[in-house]
């Protein structure tokens, strides 16, 4: 991850606020129960962030991941699934921890078939696998091809081999939403050379998926958006930058434009308010982020601002200006 812009999918816990409304902050309770949901990569992140912000609107989310209580992922992060599901309980929904490798396909089946005996449905889809390794600021001939073609394996062919088994008990249910989560605006990472050769390919490869996706569901009468958060204070992210989600401002002393950043409970807010809205497919196949999506659903971050993280790096830090997110949160 670019320590100066870029969001990772590990993140920070997030406080267990439903998102909003249109037009007002919050909301209370159940608007989401009765539907089903599979964060796929919810250990940390974003993923934790989404699946405690549907829980907290009454949803039922199965959390996958690699890391459980008795197994560390490659990653090697203390993060559980199981952590993620108790903190859905606490928000309000029903948490449902499943240790999955979403690289073996007979794994990714075999949850979707007990999502389907237990549930009878999938609603939601948010595909949010990542868990790999980077190499930063190394031109393709430098970089260990090992290890960048293992980072399109976890970015890339997770969510292939999810959505292949998932949907089709999603598009048994008109209205259904898929999730694809991103590092990044389509028009963000067209004009922006993206961390590295992999990385960057990683990312677009993402964002193609969500408009591939978005035409083969359309007749199913299902949507497939993109979306990402803005700069991510995630688990990791807090950690490189030695403080915590309540002391996160201490950062701004080294890293500045690290005050436009946002908790993984923002994204969230943004994943839930998608769900809720019976016109969703007017978004269809788009490119998205929790700061734009904030402005059209009228939810706020934990702190009742409104980041605009994407906006805020074009227009500042890419720009080379002092740090003032003054307009921008």
């Amino acid at each position: 991850m670019e320590p100066s812009s870029t969001p990772e999918t590990p993140g920070s816990s997030p406080e267990p606020d439903s998102p909003s409304a249109p037009g007002s902050s919050s909301v209370t309770g159940s608007d989401l129960a009765g539907r089903v949901a599979l964060v796929a990569g919810g250990t940390r992140g974003a993923g934790r962030g989404i699946a405690v912000q549907l829980g907290a609107a009454g949803a039922t989310v199965y959390v996958t991941g690699r890391t459980s209580g008795s197994q560390r992922s490659e990653m090697d992060r203390p993060e559980t699934i199981e952590e993620t599901a108790a903190l859905v309980d606490a928000a309000g929904g029903r948490g449902i921890a499943v240790q999955v490798d979403h690289l073996v396909p007979d794994q990714v089946s075999a949850l979707v078939a007990r999502i389907s005996s237990e549930q009878g449905a999938l609603h939601i889809l948010v595909n949010d696998i990542w868990g790999a390794e980077i190499e930063w600021d190394k031109p393709v001939w430098e970089s260990s091809l090992d290890t960048g073609l293992h980072t399109l394996r976890l970015a890339v062919d997770t969510h292939a081999i999810t959505s292949h088994f998932a949907l089709p008990l999603l598009i048994e249910t008109p209205g259904g939403l898929v999730v694809e989560m991103t590092d990044g605006t389509n028009d963000y990472n067209a004009a922006n050379y993206r961390v590295s050769f992999f990385y960057d390919l990683a990312k677009a490869a993402v964002n193609r998926m969500a408009f591939a996706l978005a035409h083969e569901l359309a007749p199913h009468g299902a949507t497939a958006v993109a979306l990402t958060p803005g700069w991510l204070r995630s688990e990791a992210m807090l950690q490189a930058h030695g403080v915590t989600e309540p002391t996160w401002r201490d950062a701004l002393a080294h890293a500045p434009h690290f005050a436009i950043s946002e908790s993984p409970a923002y994204v969230g807010r943004a994943v839930a308010a998608l769900a809720r809205d019976p016109e969703v497919a007017r978004w269809n196949g788009e490119s998205l982020s929790s700061g734009q999506l904030a402005q059209v659903y009228g939810f706020t971050h934990v702190d009742g601002s409104r980041p605009d993280a994407w906006r805020y790096l074009t227009e500042v830090q890419d720009r080379g200006l002092p740090a003032d997110v003054t307009g921008y949160r």
